[in-house]
This record gives structure tokens, C-alpha cells and sequence, in this order.
């Protein structure tokens, strides 16, 4: 005899799943709440990203531009910050347990190393020096990313022992947060890397990057104080653990939200920005045009003064230009050496009178 099933809550359908209860519950709102935010900045992300993709022809500094192809990679990210929210609403079973451990620290080991790269980047700006190619930024992203993937699935092999994947809905809650927590570590120091990073930007002379640099500081010092906070709420054993799922959807959210707001959105507003020449060191200061000492003549002594003193009466009418060259042609006689008389002159007829 088969057991009667349990009414669903109001706002879902009778013959809906058990587990996506909370995404439909009028009685649990928070579920509607944070996957209504979560769609919305899903929305928000692919549509920047779209932005994104249409302002590479409008962006005009070489060194902005080099840094599209990892700013687009973090929206990525963002994107997947948002999507796995919906992971930690629906109850944890075999399917959503394996997700939200490896996802969670891959998705953000993946954001805080865009940044991590940019802040790279912006410290060889802001003190002049050559930028890094966007090959290499990308590089740099992806590299420092790939070690808690590294990390992530060594977890997940050694904790399914290769065959249970309903391990983590068998642990005790406690248990299971402390794992949890113990597998972001390295997100965690690249959160602190990436915000003292920022603060090395504020250490150079050129201050157009600064603004940046403003933007990834602010970014990964409101990261960290969301990370602290649900660290110590979900580590905390008072708290009813009904509420762990609850307190991981919102930090999705508004970690989420918080690299839209406080970087991809200021960052845009860069991007179409003309190249300022205080941003960048002088490149070639010897090849700069100085002003010549104007010349008359004084020096050839073969010049008589009274040519010397004509010669500046014809100049003193005629207006310098500074962009044309330093010599006034206009108007402008070259003075001429008179040929003294030789005393050989009459040579010849002296010879004809002996």
C-alpha cells in the first residue's frame, strides 16, 4: 500500500517534486525572494556581457582593451555565481550536494582571480611601465583559478569515495559546514591577495588608474566582509541548521550583485573613455622640439655691422610662429660678404707697359 503523499505548500503544483518546494512556497518567501534577485542579475550579466562585446570597437586606450577578454571571463563567473543560487534553494540531494561544493569555490576562485589580474595589470600601469598583454592577463586569471579546481575535485574523489554521491546529504550539519568552509581556504587567500593588490595600485604617480584600482578594492573588501559574516552564521552551532541554505543562497546573491555594482557597471563607464596622456609616461622626452636660439649672423665676422643692423630691421616686423620651423623665411635676405679689392688688378697692364 502506497503512502499518501503530502499536499504541496501554496503557490506550487500538486504533482511537483518535493524538493523544488522552496522555489514556489508563498509560506517560504526568502526562496522566491533571492531566485527572483538571482534571475534578474542573471538577466543583468548576459546583457553587459552583450555590451561588452559591442564596446570593443569603442574603446580606444590599448591597455583598457587588453583587459576585455578577462573582464568578459569574469562575467562568466558572475553569470555562474547566479545560476548556482538556485543549487542551494532546491534541497540538498545527490544531484545538488557534488554541485554546490565544487561550484561554489570554482566560481569564485574564478571572479577574485579576473580581478586578481587586473590589479596586476594596473600596478605596472599606474608606475609607468609597460602593460601586460591580454594573452598573459588571461593567463594569469585562468591559472590562478585552476588550482581550486585542482582542490575541488580532489574533495569531491576522496569524500564520494568515487561511488556514494549521497555522502554530503548523510553528513551531520556540522560536519558538513566545516568541510564546506575548509575547501574555500584558497579563495579566501585570493580574496586578501586581490584586495592587497588594490591597495598597491593608490602607491603609483599616474592617477588615471587609481580609478580602477577603486573599483577592485571596494569590490573585494565588501567580498570579504560577506564571506566573514556567513562563516561565522553558519559555523555558529546555535543557529537552526534549516537556515545553512537559506544564509549560502544570499551570500550568492549578494556577492553577485556586488561585482556587478561595484565593478563591472563603474568599469563600463571607463571603458569609452579617450586615452589621457597623463596616464602614461613620456616615451621619447629627447625627440620633444625645443625652441632654437635665433641666429643673424652675429657670429660670421666676415658680416659688416651695417648689413648685420639691416638685416634685423627687415625681421623685426615679421611675427613668430611656434609651430612652424624656427627660422623666419619670410622677408628674410641672407647678407653677403663683400670681395675686397685684390691688388693684382693692374698686373697685366704693368706687364705691358715694361
Amino acid at each position: 500500500m502506497t503512502t499518501p503523499r503530502a499536499a504541496a505548500p501554496s503557490g506550487c503544483r500538486s504533482d511537483l517534486d518535493s524538493r523544488y518546494y522552496r522555489l514556489c512556497d508563498l509560506a517560504e518567501g526568502w526562496g522566491i525572494a533571492l531566485e527572483t534577485l538571482a534571475a534578474v542579475g542573471a538577466v543583468a550579466t548576459v546583457a553587459l556581457m552583450f555590451a561588452l562585446v559591442f564596446l570593443i570597437c569603442k574603446v580606444q586606450d590599448s591597455s583598457k582593451r587588453k583587459m576585455l577578454p578577462t573582464q568578459f571571463l569574469f562575467l562568466l563567473g558572475v553569470l555562474g555565481v547566479f545560476g548556482l543560487t538556485f543549487a542551494f534553494i532546491i534541497k540538498l540531494d545527490r544531484a545538488t550536494g557534488p554541485t554546490r561544493f565544487f561550484l561554489f569555490g570554482v566560481l569564485f576562485a574564478l571572479c577574485f582571480s579576473c580581478l586578481l589580474a587586473h590589479a596586476f595589470n594596473l600596478i605596472k600601469l599606474v608606475r609607468g611601465r609597460k602593460p601586460l598583454s591580454w594573452l598573459v592577463i588571461l593567463s594569469l586569471a585562468v591559472g590562478f583559478s585552476l588550482v581550486q579546481d585542482v582542490i575541488a575535485i580532489e574533495f569531491l574523489v576522496l569524500t564520494m569515495n568515487r561511488t556514494n554521491v549521497n555522502v554530503f546529504s548523510q553528513l551531520p550539519a556540522p560536519r558538513r559546514n566545516e568541510d564546506f568552509v575548509m575547501l574555500l581556504i584558497y579563495v579566501l587567500f585570493l580574496m586578501v591577495l586581490t584586495f592587497v593588490a588594490s591597495l598597491l595600485v593608490f602607491c603609483g604617480s599616474f592617477s588615471g588608474w587609481k580609478r580602477h584600482g577603486i573599483h577592485i578594492c571596494l569590490t573585494s573588501f565588501l567580498s570579504i566582509a560577506i564571506w566573514v559574516a556567513w562563516i561565522i552564521l553558519l559555523l555558529i552551532p546555535d543557529i537552526d541548521r534549516k537556515w545553512d541554505d537559506t544564509i549560502l543562497s544570499t551570500v550568492l546573491v549578494a556577492n553577485g550583485w556586488v561585482f556587478l555594482v561595484f565593478y563591472i557597471l563603474p568599469e563600463f563607464r571607463q571603458l569609452p573613455r579617450q586615452r589621457s596622456s597623463t596616464d602614461y609616461p613620456v616615451e621619447d622626452a629627447f625627440c620633444k622640439p625645443q625652441l632654437m636660439k635665433q641666429s643673424y649672423g652675429v657670429e660670421n665676422r666676415a658680416y659688416s655691422q651695417e648689413e648685420i643692423t639691416q638685416g634685423l630691421e627687415e625681421m623685426g616686423d615679421t611675427l613668430y610662429a611656434p609651430y612652424s620651423t624656427h627660422f623666419q623665411m619670410q622677408d628674410f635676405s641672407i647678407p653677403r660678404a663683400h670681395t675686397p679689392a685684390s691688388p693684382y688688378n693692374d698686373y697685366e697692364g704693368r706687364k705691358g707697359d715694361s
